[in-house]
């Protein structure tokens, strides 16, 4: 991953991941690196992948020197490029040294579907094998994967039965649903024998030698906790309850939307999410859609062919097609203009993308994690932003507490943000009396460069007189939305309005609402809709 190495003069600081997108540095709490100093400005410089290429913004009135160069504005950077800001040098490195993922990767769980993931509870939908009649009758076995093999000895569900072979048949799940397999020996369905992949419907019965079987829907409800999720560790109930959640959701290709305040750690969710899911070797491509032009948003989405328009003097491809097989992060999806939110959900309906100025399309497989600091059920009752596309991304909602609530986790978050800093950094017990007093209106983000600028002030103990806090505007919560148009209120709404425009078609107003029917069916019994 490329990285920037922080001098103050021979003596070496810090080295900081740079993330794709834009990564802000200055002496401000709200910037990424915060860095003390009087000819350090609030937001110094801003580096920010543009296509293919990095480059550096200037927003100081203090200058930014490239190479031994003033720079004029912005300039590209290239691999050893070397940035001044007042008194501190920044080695830049992109080589892409990208390490293999290390968390423990969540088992594909594609075979069950998550129903709903509110009040710290995981509800999932799962298909279950009921033996009716013949050795064993009565016994219900869980069908936990998406390819299981039923038969005698070796066989993943083992019925005890001398007319079956080992490989007898096999059951196909997917997303609750399932298809019986011929394998080795003789399926009987409706007195017909079974030849092909066959579908499985509700109260159907095969037989398979002397034992007579029926699939049926199982709800399980659990409530998973976990001490830490990707980069992020917690003591706190409430944090260890979305941990817990998050290594359930891992292991599923919905759609998620993360909502948090600014600073809490919306990315680093996101990168968790990927990180222990089942894509995990495959692409994270992040993409902030506060940082993107409306005009230019198509072409970073979906990429363009050359000669599409002015500038386009090759071929590209766009975010989707860079993160096939792995996770499309969307950050910042309330800032998203109109025009392009109509586009996204086109693409996120049908699954197609087409490249600006081609008429070919492509189907990349693409899992979508979207995130916000906006309270978008405000938005969609304001009607900023279109419902239909607040519902297919908030598919598995997440909401991220901000570290006033949890302040519990300040001691866990301090030793690991130390860590990074140098592994003999800490902090004393005085000053981790003042740090818990602090309101932490940056949240995460704050802490780590209140930390940062003590190091670099102050050296590896970070005491109390090495602790400083900037002034900055008071937390942003997210608000409530208004009386009448809570999120509860408007999915209800908006599930009545499709079942209407489907006549009460309960398949067809799944599909639109990009959701399973089982789904859907826990949310009418949520909502009393009958």
């Amino acid at each position: 991953m490329p990285t920037l190495r922080f001098h103050r003069g021979s003596e070496f600081l810090i080295e900081y991941r740079l993330r794709p997108g834009r990564t802000t540095i200055g002496r401000a709490d709200t910037c990424d690196v915060a860095l003390p100093g009087d000819v350090i400005s609030r937001t110094h410089c801003i580096i920010q992948r543009r296509q293919d290429d990095w480059e550096v913004v200037d927003r100081s009135r203090h200058g930014v020197r490239v190479n031994g160069w003033p720079l004029d504005g912005r300039g590209d950077l290239l691999d050893g490029s070397e940035i001044v800001l007042g008194p501190y040098r920044i080695e830049v490195s992109l080589a892409d040294r990208e390490a293999p993922p290390t968390s423990a990767q969540a088992p594909d769980q594609s075979h069950e579907v998550l129903v709903s993931t509110e009040g710290g509870r995981v509800v999932a939908e799962r298909a279950m094998l009921v033996i009716l009649e013949g050795p064993g009758a009565g016994r219900r076995v869980v069908l936990d994967r998406s390819r299981v093999r039923v038969g005698s000895r070796d066989a993943d569900v083992v019925i005890e039965d001398a007319d079956l072979d080992p490989e007898h048949c096999y059951l196909r799940v997917a997303h609750g649903r399932v298809m019986i397999e011929p394998g080795r020996g003789a399926i009987w369905h409706d007195g017909q024998r079974m030849r092909d992949i066959t579908p499985l419907y509700g109260d159907e019965q095969f037989r398979i030698g002397r034992v007579v079987l029926r699939v049926e829907q199982s709800l399980a409800e659990e409530a998973p906790t976990a001490p830490k999720f990707g980069e992020m560790v917690a003591e706190s109930a409430v944090m260890r309850s979305l941990f817990g959640q998050l290594r359930r959701m891992a292991g599923h290709h919905h759609t998620v939307l993360v909502v948090g305040e600014s600073g809490t750690g919306k990315e680093l969710v996101a990168r968790g999410l990927h990180a222990h899911s089942p894509r995990a070797e495959r692409p994270f491509v992040a993409l902030n859609c506060g940082a993107i032009s409306a005009n230019l948003f198509e072409s970073e989405l979906f990429g363009h062919e050359k000669g599409a328009f002015t500038g386009a003097d090759r071929r590209r491809d766009g975010a989707f097609q860079d993160a096939d097989g792995g996770t499309l992060f969307l950050d910042e999806i309330g800032e998203l203009p109109e025009p392009a939110q109509a586009k996204l959900l086109r693409a996120l309906e049908t699954g197609e993308v087409r490249r600006v100025g081609s008429t070919a399309v492509t189907t990349p497989d693409v899992r979508i994690v979207a995130a916000t600091n906006r309270d978008l059920a405000a938005e969609v009752a304001a009607g900023r932003f279109r419902e239909d596309l607040f519902f297919r991304l908030a598919v598995l909602p997440v909401s991220i507490p901000p570290l006033r609530e949890r302040i519990d986790d300040l001691v866990g978050l301090s030793v690991l943000l130390c860590r990074a800093l140098d592994p003999t950094a800490h902090v004393t017990e005085a000053a981790l009396d003042v740090l818990n007093r602090h309101n932490w209106p940056g949240n995460v983000r704050e802490l780590r460069n209140v930390l940062t600028r003590a190091y670099v002030l102050g050296g590896p103990r970070i005491d109390v007189g090495s602790l400083s806090f900037h002034q900055i505007a008071p937390a942003t919560t997210i608000a409530e939305s208004p009386v009448g148009h809570s999120l509860d209120d408007q999915e209800r709404a908006y599930i009545e309005t499709v079942l209407k425009r489907h006549n009460d078609n309960r398949s067809a107003a799944a599909r639109e609402l990009g959701v399973a029917r089982s789904t859907l069916h826990y949310k009418l019994k949520k909502y009393g809709i009958t």
